[in-house]
């Protein structure tokens, strides 16, 4: 299966390590303009300096995707210069540095920040992308989700489970509003995956047979990778999945 995306825009949120990195560089290996973002800048210098030296093209910007001004601007300024954004990954997300707790010690503004980074800024880029999509009559949306959205949340944050789950809703609803526009609107739900600093300190605080406890959870008895899951990304955003739209893939090594 030959993919290839030359002349093909395409943004990537929360580029600067794991998951957004491997779409980015996924992406420019595959000939596509590729506009990176992330509010950790010398990380995010790091993915657009390694898909350069893959050769491919990357542009790397600063954006805080709940900030809807800015959002809007990276999107503006992709348009202005490669007249089109082919291409929408939602992957910037997290739980911005907090830990499992007590539902009865969450405050409202714990609760708020992580819908605004999981959720709030997918709504937000789709938003910003979907004239130029609808103008062409073709575009390509892909969520980053997680297991949690599925099920249960390894974290125990309460809020990332649900910020999550909202954004399979959206991804839903999306599909069926945009779809008579041939824009496709698909998500991705990631197992456990080493991909970040969050998830190698969960790992961490496992022990060593904690660890493998979550291993043997696996079907396939292993961690995946931040390339498993870009792997997904560019078949959503292939030729070869256009009729596929409104859907859920668990790339998980068949969790049990």
């Amino acid at each position: 299966m030959n993919i290839d995306f030359a002349g093909k825009t395409a943004i990537v949120t929360g580029a600067a390590h794991g998951f957004g990195r491997a779409i980015s560089l996924a992406f420019a290996q595959r000939g596509a303009s590729v506009w990176s973002c992330d509010v950790l800048a010398d990380e995010l210098a790091e993915t657009a300096a390694l898909c350069e030296a893959a050769g491919g093209k990357c542009r790397a910007r600063i954006v805080d995707v709940r900030e809807r001004a800015a959002v809007f601007g990276l999107v503006d300024e992709a348009l202005a210069t490669d007249k089109a954004a082919h291409i929408l990954v939602n992957n910037a997300g997290g739980v911005l540095g907090q830990v499992g707790r007590p539902l009865e010690e969450i405050s409202a503004e714990d609760w708020d920040s992580i819908f605004a980074v999981n959720a709030r800024g997918a709504f937000y880029f789709a938003q910003a992308v979907a004239p130029s999509m609808k103008a062409a009559r073709f575009g390509r949306i892909i969520n980053i989700s997680s297991g949690a959205g599925l099920g249960v949340s390894l974290t125990g944050i309460q809020a990332y489970a649900a910020a999550k789950a909202a954004q399979i809703g959206l991804t839903r609803q999306l599909a069926h509003e945009l779809g008579k526009w041939q824009i496709t609107v698909n998500n991705i739900a990631p197992g456990f995956v080493l991909s970040n600093p969050n998830s190698i300190r969960q790992f961490a605080a496992y022990g060593e047979a904690g660890q493998r406890a979550l291993v043997e959870r696996f079907a396939l008895k292993r961690l995946g990778s931040a390339e498993d899951i870009a792997n997904g990304v560019v078949f959503f955003a292939s030729d070869y999945a256009s009729w596929i739209t409104g859907q859920v893939l668990p790339i998980d090594g068949g969790r049990l």
